[in-house]
């Protein structure tokens, strides 16, 4: 390996979840991520998690990617969805969805560091409704 090669281990540091709602999340992120709003696997995912409830999930995940990307000043860094570790990014945003009802000014903070803004209330609000419909539809997105 090259000497300016950087490491995985420096671009994945983390492990990725165990906990299934944060898995799922995780998968969906990515797959909304990289193959767009109206990504086919990406649905399938939600359908394959949800059955049939799982259009309320699969639309708020698509809020809250659009509003990612919308209010965000940088890039975040999303690793394949083959990838059994996760970026620094993916960590944070899981960690601010897990915690967006339970500790909303936590995973504010989060959410500004992570799109490098001021406030991020849109970003925080779509992060809540996604946890809200995980954990009612039995998937409660615990992480961190």
């Amino acid at each position: 390996m090259s000497e300016f090669a950087p490491s995985t281990a420096r671009l994945l540091p983390h492990d990725a979840p165990r906990d299934a709602g944060a898995r799922v999340l995780l998968l969906g992120v990515r797959r909304l991520g990289v193959g767009g709003l109206s990504d086919a696997q990406g649905a399938s995912l939600m359908i394959g998690a949800f059955g049939l409830s799982f259009r309320r999930p699969l639309v708020l995940m698509r809020a809250l990617m659009a509003e990612l990307a919308r209010t965000s000043q940088r890039s975040i860094m999303i690793a394949p969805s083959c990838c059994c570790r996760m970026t620094v990014a993916e960590s944070m945003l899981l960690r601010a969805v897990a915690g967006a009802n339970d500790q909303p000014r936590r995973a504010h903070a989060l959410l500004c560091d992570l799109c490098g803004i001021d406030t991020a209330i849109g970003v925080l609000s779509s992060a809540q409704a996604v946890a809200q419909a995980f954990a009612d539809l039995g998937r409660p997105v615990e992480f961190g």
